[in-house]
């Protein structure tokens, strides 16, 4: 198929809503000249990102919110007094009246919240990583395939950006050629050390509920105060930066190549640690080619790692997050705001701008999406079905890192060569039907996670 046909198959899916279904500039939906009827919410999590949450679905009616800590809850009942309150998401979830749910609680509940939401037909909105294992991500997406009647969306908020479409056109018409591979990067840099030591727990703060699955761990401040960055950097709270930022960049990667689920991985990273996730590490992905475009090297940088690019194509030191595409006629670098094309081959005469038509259409809002998808049964554009294949890719890399050895090594990096010490983990062969890296049992114990006594995933 080409990239022309591709594209616009493309634009016809996502610009397509239910049919007779009206938009009004007030954000209302009318189906003839009646309004639909709101939707019934329940927020779980409400503080930071999750109070952001609840302003981006304000205009929907907000019957229950969660939180284990009663200053957010608090706080958010005297925006929304008409909600009831809970501490328990479980308990919340089994309020008769709800039709849909906003998920911004710590990253290792994400999976539970979503699955449980699911199976009791609730549309989910979830913010990123909607899971925390790989067999998380493979088991919320698996549920939502089976209920796509629900509408759900993880909150990577950018991808309802301009500059996100204006980029996947470039690509999918073909402005750089073929494009082979994709290097992707952030430079920020967690923390490492170990799990905290225990301190008082503070009033209003139910710790045993913010554990939830996980190992037990006793309450330290630094695990909540600072918002995800707090937490996601320990195995059994997160997933690090490939969790997180990886989220948002890998989604633009993600969108423009229409990628899946690859076929092998490998990582390295810093010296392995029992207790927290790297503080930098390096991934390569192979996915296969499927029916616009060949196969693609798929690359992630963070902890200041960047990919090694001729400095006369990009000035990579100053450029702290990035994707690059690399095509057989040049170059697309981008970000959440700005692209960049540099030709390698000829002036750009085979690319061909798209009409006005064929442009993809700009974003209601990535909360008013999802509010659509519940409401015309369209589905948002970073469905679970989409994001739980682009976390399970992304969770993989964890995988291979966490089976690797600890050595000092000669790299080469800003044109010196030194002796560091790191972590190297083993390519994988990922059988994607079985749930399996077909070439290493090992890798088995890091695909799934232990959870504490009474608490079931699938519920």
């Amino acid at each position: 198929m080409s990239q022309q046909v591709n594209r616009r198959t493309f634009l016809t899916r996502t610009a397509a809503l239910g049919a007779g279904v009206t938009i009004l500039k007030s954000g209302v939906l009318k189906a003839g000249n009646s309004p639909i009827e709101k939707l019934n919410i329940a927020a779980i999590g409400v503080g930071g990102r999750g109070a952001d949450d609840l302003n981006g679905v304000k205009s929907e009616n907000i019957v229950a919110l969660c939180d284990v800590n009663e200053k957010n809850l608090a706080a958010a009942a005297k925006k929304f007094p008409q909600a009831k309150t809970y501490t328990d998401w479980r308990k919340c979830l089994d309020q008769k009246d709800i039709d849909a749910v906003v998920c911004a609680t710590t990253d290792h509940t994400h999976a539970f919240i979503n699955v449980w939401a699911m199976n009791r037909g609730k549309h989910v909105y979830c913010e990123k990583p909607i899971a925390n294992s790989v067999q998380e991500a493979r088991l919320v997406r698996e549920t939502y395939l089976k209920n796509k009647k629900l509408s759900t969306q993880m909150g990577t908020q950018i991808h309802a950006s301009d500059n996100y479409r204006r980029m996947v056109e470039l690509i999918r018409g073909g402005a750089i050629g073929k494009v082979e591979a994709v290097h992707v990067w952030c430079s920020r840099t967690p923390e490492g050390g170990s799990y905290l030591p225990q301190e008082p727990v503070p009033p209003g703060i139910d710790w045993d509920l913010w554990i939830g699955p996980s190992r037990f761990h006793p309450f330290n401040s630094g695990y909540i105060k600072g918002g995800c960055l707090s937490w996601n950097r320990f195995w059994d709270f997160g997933s690090g930066q490939i969790g997180d930022m990886g989220s948002h960049m890998m989604d633009m990667a993600y969108w423009a190549l229409d990628l899946r689920l690859p076929t092998s991985v490998e990582a390295q990273g810093s010296p392995l640690s029992t207790d927290t996730c790297p503080q930098w590490l390096t991934a390569q992905w192979t996915h296969p080619a499927n029916d616009w475009r060949g196969p693609v090297t798929l690359n992630w940088y963070d902890g200041g790692k960047k990919p090694g690019m001729p400095s006369e194509i990009f000035d990579r030191e100053a450029i702290f997050k990035a994707v690059l595409f690399r095509g057989d006629k040049g170059f697309l670098m981008c970000d959440y705001t700005w692209r960049v094309i540099m030709p390698t081959k000829g002036d750009m005469t085979q690319y061909t701008s798209p009409k006005k038509e064929d442009l993809i259409p700009p974003s209601l809002g990535h909360h008013q999406e999802w509010i659509v998808g519940a409401k015309t049964g369209k589905a948002p554009l970073c469905n679970f079905d989409y994001a739980g294949a682009m976390i399970e890719n992304n969770l993989l890399a964890l995988v291979s890192y966490r089976l690797g050895q600890t050595s000092k090594k000669k790299i080469r990096e800003n044109k010196q060569e030194k002796e560091v010490e790191m972590t190297s983990g083993p390519k994988l062969e990922w059988d994607t039907k079985n749930l399996k890296a077909s070439n290493n049992s090992e890798a088995d114990k890091f695909i799934t996670k232990t959870y504490r006594q009474g608490w079931v995933l699938n519920g």
